[in-house]
């Protein structure tokens, strides 16, 4: 069995920071010591050795698939690109999200998901991959092919959660129609007539589907044993109705009120982690640093930017007046771990999975100088 000791480090644990080596063999740390003196292994020169990156939700793929209107990208070619971005941000674990429920804002169709799920499927099988990847089903429940397009995923083994997103014009994320026409305006290139049609469609689409599909997705998910999130919720009422749904995880949610009773149910609760690196939210909803403060988040996404994860850890964990750097770091590793039920990793512990990034920190952007899964160097 191989051994591999890191030392020379600040080890971010669970509840401390430490100076120690990391004895890993096997692919799994086998021990957390006190300096050895002349100890042999890999030199961190004093940088930070934190716990894999466990990412929930990006739909950062469909970037590399479909970088403009009308072309479609090799799959395993998008799925490496991708991989890659995913890799150098610190990411070990990645969900890949694969939209079901389509319409013409997406410029994408069903038969695209089930070709990226396909290249994710051979890309991982055959060793091409540097993170860890399974599927995070988005089910647009507005949309009406959304039971279909869910269906079709039936067979994989890779997912492991489904959100109950709706995105309807006039509530949650885009309780402000003028925030919706700034977004989707610009997104689609629609002029303003073409806008009007289509958030007309969308409402009518809400009021006859939303939720028949919503209860159905949930059904279906429960009986798979698929974690279930809800998304944008920003109402009481809305988490009354993922608990219901049996909802664990809720993704994004637009008003401290939705952020708090979901906490107060035992619901996790995720942001994006680009909500903390801007200082905002893009749509005019809850900063996630505001729920940091009230103690009311558990979770970072990096949703549409790979590199953010790391980078909001960082700046929450040494800003002034900040959280410290292990509540930040489980908030990117230990926290969404549990979510996802992948107790083998997410913190520097011993009999967990030998997934370690190295960073070191210069300014306030970090950088990721090394990445280790299972004890294997993958960057």
């Amino acid at each position: 069995m191989t051994e591999e000791v890191y030392r020379n480090g600040r080890i971010v644990l669970e509840d401390a920071v430490v100076r120690a080596d990391v004895v890993v063999r096997g692919g799994e740390i086998a021990a957390i010591e006190g300096p050895g003196p002349g100890r042999s292994g890999i030199d961190l020169e004093g940088d930070w050795l934190i716990p894999g990156l466990v990412e929930l939700h990006t739909d950062h793929l469909e970037g590399h698939y479909a970088p403009r209107p009308k072309v479609r990208w090799n799959p395993v070619a998008a799925v490496q690109a991708h991989d890659a971005q995913i890799a150098t941000s610190g990411i070990t674990t990645v969900f890949d999200a694969l939209r079901v429920g389509m319409d013409e804002d997406t410029k994408l169709e069903p038969g695209d998901m089930l070709t990226l799920a396909g290249a994710i499927e051979e890309s991982q099988r055959h060793g091409r991959l540097r993170a860890e990847h399974f599927i995070h089903l988005r089910c647009e429940v507005s949309a009406p092919d959304v039971l279909d397009g869910f269906a079709a995923f039936e067979g994989d083994a890779r997912v492991r959660i489904a959100s109950l997103m709706d995105h309807t014009p006039g509530q949650r994320q885009f309780t402000s129609l003028d925030a919706f026409r700034a977004y989707y305006g610009g997104k689609s290139g629609m002029n303003e007539e073409e806008l009007q049609a289509f958030i007309q469609r969308r409402q009518a689409q809400a009021a006859t589907s939303s939720a028949a599909h919503r209860e159905a997705i949930a059904g279906m998910a429960r009986q798979r044993g698929i974690v279930l999130a809800s998304h944008d919720d920003a109402t009481e009422d809305h988490v009354s109705e993922a608990i219901d749904h049996g909802v664990t995880l809720a993704e994004f949610p637009t008003t401290r009120e939705a952020a708090a009773a979901s906490r107060g149910a035992g619901l996790k609760v995720l942001m994006g982690a680009p909500n903390i690196v801007r200082g905002g939210s893009h749509s005019g909803n809850i900063a996630a640093r505001d729920l940091v403060a009230d103690g009311l988040l558990d979770v970072l996404s990096s949703d549409y930017f790979p590199f953010s994860l790391v980078h909001a850890a960082f700046l929450l964990g040494h800003e002034d007046g900040g959280i410290g750097l292990p509540r930040a770091v489980a908030m990117v590793s230990a926290n969404p771990a549990a979510v996802a039920g992948l107790a083998d990793r997410g913190a520097i512990a011993e009999g967990r999975r030998a997934d370690l990034v190295r960073v070191h920190v210069s300014g306030t952007v970090p950088v990721v100088r090394s990445v280790w899964r299972t004890g294997r160097r993958v960057v």
